[in-house]
Parts: structure tokens; sequence; C-alpha cells
């Protein structure tokens, strides 16, 4: 089977990630998943939800949303709209729930995360995208707040990743869909799992027409193909924050300026 953009059926996009974008954040990363490049930045903020008040344990709130020329055709912003997208309401519960599984609460303490996933240019996998990127701000964000003595052990419990496969109208699995074969396919299912390849959600279902039980097992071990590429790529690169004493000042670079920065890094 040939793809519109020569890949084989179990390669994923290029994928590249640059550290450090925002200046004002522990933990800020771009990453690029073929077209599609998603902003994703973490943020430590001195309160919890009122549900968890008095509880001694922390939690975690994402936030997901397509900028307006992010999409073919100007996507309104909800601002404007003066209501919430039900779509961008549906992936920032998934990013969420994918985060808060692998976190230890108990050692932020009564403090909540906020990770913001902003989406610069869609073409498909956005949501798997998002995932990915959070995980690699949480991840700067975690080293960061240790070098800084904001928490004194790791929050992180696992490392996470997340992919999707398509089925394709000929019932063929694809790795990876674009947005083309997204768009053409007859169901497009989301795994997201450790980097050990233990499940922890599945979403997705058919579009068109059911598919068989089996196709679903075979795009099972297809997505655990992929989440061995993206783990190994995510643990080789990872971000190292200085050491430092606390309340020492860091030495921020300018918004947006990539000189200073961490160079790209790329799969």
């Amino acid at each position: 089977m040939k793809r519109s953009d020569g890949r084989k059926h179990n390669e994923l996009r290029s994928l590249k990630l640059s550290h450090n974008i925002y200046e004002y954040t522990p933990g800020s990363v771009l990453i690029e998943l073929g077209k599609t490049k998603v902003l994703c930045a973490v943020t430590l903020q001195p309160t919890v939800p009122h549900f968890m008040r008095g509880k001694g344990t922390g939690w975690l709130t994402a936030e997901y949303a397509l900028l307006p020329a992010s999409t073919s055709c100007r996507t309104q912003r909800e601002v404007s709209a003066m209501r919430r997208n039900h779509r961008s309401v549906e992936i920032s519960r998934l990013i969420s729930r994918s985060l808060r599984t692998i976190i230890n609460f108990s050692a932020l303490g009564e403090r909540s995360i906020m990770v913001d996933c902003d989406v610069l240019q869609a073409d498909g996998g956005t949501r798997t995208a998002s995932i990915i990127g959070a995980f690699a701000a949480l991840s700067m964000a975690q080293a960061q707040w240790k070098a800084d003595g904001v928490i004194t052990e790791d929050i992180l419990e696992h490392t996470i990743a997340a992919i999707s496969v398509g089925v394709l109208q000929d019932k063929s699995l694809v790795l990876d869909p674009d947005y083309h074969e997204d768009s053409s396919g007859i169901a497009d299912i989301n795994f997201i799992m450790t980097h050990s390849g233990d499940v922890i959600e599945v979403q997705g279902g058919a579009e068109q027409e059911p598919i068989a039980w089996q196709q679903m097992i075979n795009a099972g071990e297809l997505a655990r193909e992929g989440m061995r590429s993206i783990a190994t790529f995510l643990q080789e690169n990872s971000f190292k924050a200085p050491q430092q004493n606390k309340g020492m000042q860091k030495n921020k670079s300018a918004l947006f300026s990539l000189k200073s920065r961490q160079p790209d890094i790329s799969l």
C-alpha cells in the first residue's frame, strides 16, 4: 500500500521538538508531527479546585485550542463565540485524564498544574501530538521545579505517549495518519500508553462502517510499534534543567528568541 507522502504503513511522520519556547513558564515545547504543530506549556498555580481543598494533594487541568489560522478555513476563537467548542472540551479532558494517571499528586501539595496546548497548524493527530508535547513540557517543568526547590522529589511516576492508527477504505491500517488519510478513512483510533506499553486510554471508533475486532487488535499492535519509536525519541532527548540554588535568578533568554535556546531535536 502506497501512502500519499511515501511513508510505510508503520512509519511515523517526522517528529521535532523545541524546548523553552516561552520565557515565563518552567516547561514549554513546540512539537511538530509532520505538518501538525502544537505549543505546549506548563505552569503551577498555588491553589486546587474546591473539591480537592484540605486533602493535601494536587491537581492537573489541561486546556486545548485550535488557533484561528491553524486550519484551512479560519477557526473562530472561543472567546468570540462566547462558548466552548465541544471538540476542544473533549480533547482537553482527554489530555487531562491521560496526564493525571501518571502523577504523584501527594508530592505536589495543594497546587494545580495547568497545561496549555495551542494548535498552531493542524494536519491530523493534534490530540496525540498535544499529549506527547504536554508530557515533554511537564518533564521539563519537573526538572526545573526540582532545581528551584519547588518540589523535593519527582512527581512523574510513568512516561507516556500517544499515537493514532487509521483504517483506510481498503481496510488496511496506517500509523499516524495525516488529515487526508484521517478524513477519507473509515475509522480512526487513538492510543495513549506508557512507554512500557501499558494502556492508559483507547479512544476512537468506526466512522463509516463497522470494523472487525481483529483490526482493533492489529491496530493496538501497530500503535505499540509506533509508541516505541516515540518513547526512544523522548528518552534520548529529554530536557535537563540547570542545577541552581533555590532563589537564584534563572538565566532567561528573550521571548521566542531561539538563538540562545536549546537546539531543535528531530526524529
